[in-house]
């Protein structure tokens, strides 16, 4: 069964390779959806996959790659989509 998540992640994860990671990681995991910088600061990850594909890339996100400093990550579920099909970084 299909689950979707709109992860905010705070810290210091803008300008530190963090979308690149995210989106690297979520190919791994077969996932679908976007990651981009929001304007405040936050990387906003929208991911569609398996309740466990969604677990992987959430520690992912709560560590970062090495030069980011990640202070939360607050998730809120999603409606599935079913017209989301490949994950993208959107810029």
């Amino acid at each position: 069964m299909e689950k979707r998540i709109l992860a905010e992640v705070r810290g210091h994860v803008q300008g530190v390779g963090f979308r690149m990671f995210i989106y690297r990681t979520a190919l791994k995991l077969g996932l679908s959806g976007t990651v981009r910088n929001a304007d405040n600061g936050e990387v906003e990850i929208d991911a569609q996959g398996t309740e466990g594909m969604i677990a992987e890339l959430l520690k992912a996100a709560r560590t970062g790659p090495p030069s980011a400093e990640v202070s939360s990550v607050a998730v809120s579920e999603l409606a599935p989509d079913p017209e989301l099909q490949q994950f993208k970084v959107i810029a």
